[in-house]
């Protein structure tokens, strides 16, 4: 089996693929625990079986219940394909990409595009026979079917995870996950978004670059040390980012597998399993200014520790910078590994040790920052000090990454644009890169000098992007970008299209990590300070909002980030065919997906966004924005109050 027609013929039932389970070969996801009772094992079970006909039911069930128990979940690794997937479809470059291929997990431990390989066949199949007059409809991953519809409407829309908000518990999560009937998408997994690890690269090439000028004063980090940890399907990123930002990056990992993948990868310069070792390169890099990634082969609370000890001894602060980005938003399924400790031992002292440690260092001048993984917030439930005094619930002792770098980028209109060439082409992408440089190059002369700063680093980044081989599976690009710059990339990629220099059309999209794409509390939405920072009435207006204004796609989850119940997220995919009507979708939809989150950032009391909206509502003469008073004086409340 190796052709597109044949993976879109629907589930392979006659005869049935072998049965070769797991493979070996490849890394495969946590085993899930989730504590079914027999009836509730029986009922994954004919939940499973829903998909075949009765005649194979004898055939699958024992193999079914078997990977039930034995994986916490049924996959129906039968049905795996056995072919690389690359490059066919938008679709099949998630799983091209994925951290664990056979389980359908694209990123961050269990972000699935799917929850079991009966549903990749059906959507494929589904696709491949669909009209300008339906939509496909997708219940966590399952293809409820095609629906008639109209040739404006979206041709398919997608929620995951969508549970009533008294059910969204971790463990209810479990069980509906093993018995089929809801699915953690992360962000872009289950939204067929997903580009590889080039998304989070920019966007941590970013956070590091602000980091440097918020908290160190410069742009410039040459002999600056930036210690973290994790190197999986997202944190990997950390490596190559440290590396262009010009810093000298020190990453643990307690895996050996994926710290090997990074090196082999070229992203990790060196690797060391021998603490002696790693604080000999800190010091040389740091002394010499060279640009560095170092991969730590060990837990990073022994690192952390190690940096304590050097401090104390010599009086030398190592680390100028500090975060972490393991998959803390799944901290007992293999996301967090704590030191010395056997998982099951984690509930009690998870984190406290690596905080304590992070604590000593920032004292002394370090600057940490929680990285959106919900670092803090595991380590407050886990009674660790990371408590702020008087603070609110999305305040802590550190800020998030939000709150103090990319939080003002967003109130700006900034975020995580992309596109995907169909095609496949290197040479599509190289143009449609030189296209959005130009532009940005263009629209930069006329804007303040905060927004022209992004718009440099941007254009910096597309510049470099080539030369660090960032294309993994899609030929795709992302970069950070304003409303009036994505609408204007949009609309000049599409002329591009319709003029024969890009050959194929072009797919637009962005990470639900954007402006108006995702309510979460501690993270994109955390410097939100008038309470309504747990609301969600804005991720799901973008959804609806893009879905009628013209989106090829949409999709809206729970969980993502920092963890089932604590997100609501959107995101759409909107295809460039060089039409005029692709043009106008493009401008309507993308205007509006930005100045939604911007008025909301506005209304909570952010300048930046009261700014930009105004800005904006002089340039549309159709927008009219809810604008707030602030009040003036804050003694009129007390007084007020006490009367």
């Amino acid at each position: 089996m190796s052709t597109l027609k044949e993976l879109c013929a629907g589930l392979p039932l006659n005869p049935l693929p072998v049965n070769r389970g797991r493979d070996p070969k490849v890394p495969h996801a946590p085993v899930r625990t989730p504590a079914l009772s027999p009836q509730e094992e029986k009922l994954a079970l004919r939940n499973a079986l829903r998909y075949f006909p009765p005649s194979l039911h004898a055939t699958l069930a024992a193999e079914f219940a078997q990977e039930l128990r034995q994986y916490g979940h049924i996959y129906m690794y039968r049905f795996c394909p056995p072919i690389s997937m690359r490059f066919s479809s938008i679709i099949m470059c998630n799983g091209s990409v994925s951290q664990f291929p056979q389980e359908l997990v694209t990123y961050g431990g269990n972000g699935q595009v799917f929850s079991n390989w009966a549903q990749f066949w059906l959507v494929l199949h589904y696709l491949s026979e669909m009209s300008e007059e339906q939509t496909l409809v997708l219940y966590s991953g399952h293809p409820l079917g095609l629906f008639p519809s109209t040739p404006s409407s979206p041709r398919a829309v997608i929620t995951n995870g969508m549970v009533i908000p008294n059910y969204s518990s971790r463990d209810e999560y479990e069980k509906m996950f093993a018995l089929g009937n809801t699915m953690y998408g992360q962000m872009t997994a289950g939204s067929y978004c997903y580009i590889g690890p080039q998304g989070i690269v920019h966007g941590t090439t970013l956070t590091i670059l602000n980091a440097g000028r918020r908290y160190l004063g410069s742009g410039d980090l040459r002999g600056k040390v930036f210690v973290t940890s994790g190197l999986g399907g997202m944190s990997g990123a950390q490596a190559k980012a440290s590396v262009i930002a010009g810093c000298v990056g020190v990453i643990a990992e307690v895996d050996e597998a994926p710290l090997k993948k990074r090196h082999a990868q070229g992203w990790l310069m060196e690797v060391t399993s021998d603490l002696d070792r790693c604080i000999s390169r800190i010091r040389e890099a740091k002394r010499c200014k060279i640009p560095l990634s170092l991969g730590y082969h060990g837990n990073v609370v022994d690192l952390w520790e190690r940096l304590v000890k050097e401090y104390e001894a010599t009086g030398d602060l190592l680390a100028d910078l500090g975060s972490d980005q393991t998959s803390l938003h799944n901290p007992f399924s293999g996301g967090y590994y704590p030191a010395q400790l056997a998982l099951h031992q984690a509930n009690r002292l998870i984190l406290r040790r690596q905080v304590r440690a992070i604590n000593k260092l920032a004292e002394a001048g370090m600057f940490f920052w929680d990285y959106g993984n919900a670092f803090l917030l595991e380590a407050q439930r886990a009674g660790a000090e990371v408590n702020k005094g008087g603070a609110g619930k999305t305040e802590f002792r550190y800020p998030s990454y939000v709150q103090h770098i990319m939080g003002d980028i967003f109130s700006l209109g900034f975020g995580p644009f992309r596109w995907v060439c169909t095609s496949g082409d290197p040479h599509d992408l190289a143009e449609t890169d030189d296209i959005a440089t130009t532009v940005l190059e263009d629209i930069s002369t006329s804007v303040s000098e905060s927004v022209r700063q992004q718009y440099n680093d941007n254009i910096r980044w597309i510049r470099q992007a080539g030369k660090h081989d960032m294309v993994v599976g899609s030929q795709a690009r992302i970069l950070y970008s304003d409303q009036k710059g994505r609408v204007s990339i949009a609309l000049a990629i599409n002329r591009a299209i319709a003029e024969g220099r890009v050959s194929a059309p072009v797919v637009i999209s962005r990470d639900h990590h954007d402006v108006s794409g995702t309510d979460s509390p501690f993270r994109e939405t955390s410097n939100v300070y008038d309470g309504s920072a747990f609301c969600a009435d804005m991720a799901v207006q973008n959804f609806v909002g893009d879905a009628f204004r013209g989106a090829t796609w949409v999709a809206l989850h729970n969980g993502g980030g920092v963890g089932w119940g604590e997100v609501i997220n959107g995101g759409f995919g909107l295809v460039l065919d060089g039409s005029e009507e692709a043009g106008r979708r493009a401008r309507m939809m993308l205007n509006w997906d930005v100045s939604n989150g911007v008025a909301r950032r506005c209304w909570s009391g952010n300048k930046n966004a009261y700014d930009t909206i105004q800005r904006t509502m002089e340039e549309q003469s159709q927008l009219r924005v809810t604008m707030p008073f602030h009040v003036q004086d804050e003694q009129l409340l007390d007084g007020a109050l006490q009367g």
